[in-house]
């Protein structure tokens, strides 16, 4: 007994001088993870609510309270021709004055700012005083070439040149150049948002946003001859391009097309919202629409 429990004590010291062993965990159980959902964007879509006839290659729109100002060009849009002017028509479709003012060249874009109404005119920009109806004065631009949308922002009115790529600011005194930038090519439509500028371009078919300090980011861009620019609630955005398009325009800068008309020769010229309503002028035929967003 004594001889085996001296072996037994020696195998004990034996293994105390050895390496530990390693000891191996167990690997856990593999765990599958459902997949998560994928939540996509829901699409709009546009509901037609009224739609107006009787005007004359119809290119831009400003609103006053219940009123819309609808520039008629009639004519050719580089044309000194004095045949264009400018209606008013109600936000139901109505036609209160089809002739409010006339005498014009090819009035484009058009905003207001207090009772004075601003309209681009190919090479120059007319300032309208709208209780009046009376054209109080019309500044040409020096080396403009076709004047376009105009809007207010920040308390400012600008205006786009589409032939030099460039932006003015306008007043009731006159004029000065605000940006000028080679990434404007064709610029078109401006769209006031908060601190952005949106501002659309007909070459590339971009649409950008500046804060009016000279940068230009892209938002989006591959609509073709863009024009009119809303802002959705969601933070998305509509824009119109020639000669018959409307697209959708995620926050991430995707591009849907919602309207396309351009097998019927409908133009969708200037774009713009107004509360609940997206009005949209048709160069041809010569009508103007009023369009719902509905959400899918």
């Amino acid at each position: 007994m004594r001889k085996i429990a001296f072996v037994s004590v020696l195998a004990l010291f034996a293994c105390s001088e050895s390496e530990p062993p390693t000891i191996t965990a167990p690997e856990p159980p593999a765990i599958e993870l459902p997949a998560p959902d994928i939540i996509e964007a829901s699409m709009p879509s546009l509901e037609r609510v009224w739609l107006t006839e009787g005007f004359s290659d119809p290119e831009g729109v400003a609103v006053q309270g219940e009123t819309l100002f609808i520039s008629n060009v009639a004519g050719e849009g580089n044309a000194k021709d004095g045949e264009g002017w400018i209606s008013r028509v109600s936000l139901a479709g109505e036609v209160l004055e089809a002739r409010w003012v006339e005498g014009l060249n090819g009035p484009k874009g058009m905003a207001i700012r207090g009772d004075k109404l601003f309209v681009s005119d190919i090479d120059a920009y007319h300032v309208i005083d709208i209780p009046s109806a009376e054209i109080e004065n019309t500044y040409p631009i020096e080396g403009a070439g076709f004047m376009n949308d105009v809007t207010v922002w920040q308390g400012g009115v600008y205006a786009s040149d589409s032939a030099t790529a460039r932006i003015f600011q306008l007043d009731e005194n006159g004029y000065k150049e605000w940006l000028s930038d080679e990434r404007l090519g064709g610029v078109n439509g401006l769209t006031a948002d908060g601190e952005r500028l949106l501002i659309s371009t007909m070459s590339s078919g971009s649409l950008f946003e500046t804060k009016g300090d000279g940068e230009l980011t892209e938002i989006a861009t591959g609509m073709e001859n863009a024009d009119g620019i809303a802002v959705l609630d969601d933070g998305s955005y509509l824009v119109s391009s020639w000669p018959g398009q409307i697209w959708h325009v995620s926050s991430a800068g995707e591009t849907t097309e919602l309207v396309n008309t351009v097998d019927q020769t409908i133009y969708q010229n200037d774009l713009t919202r107004i509360g609940g309503l997206i009005i949209v002028p048709n160069w041809q035929p010569g009508t103007v629409t009023a369009w719902r967003v509905v959400a899918d």
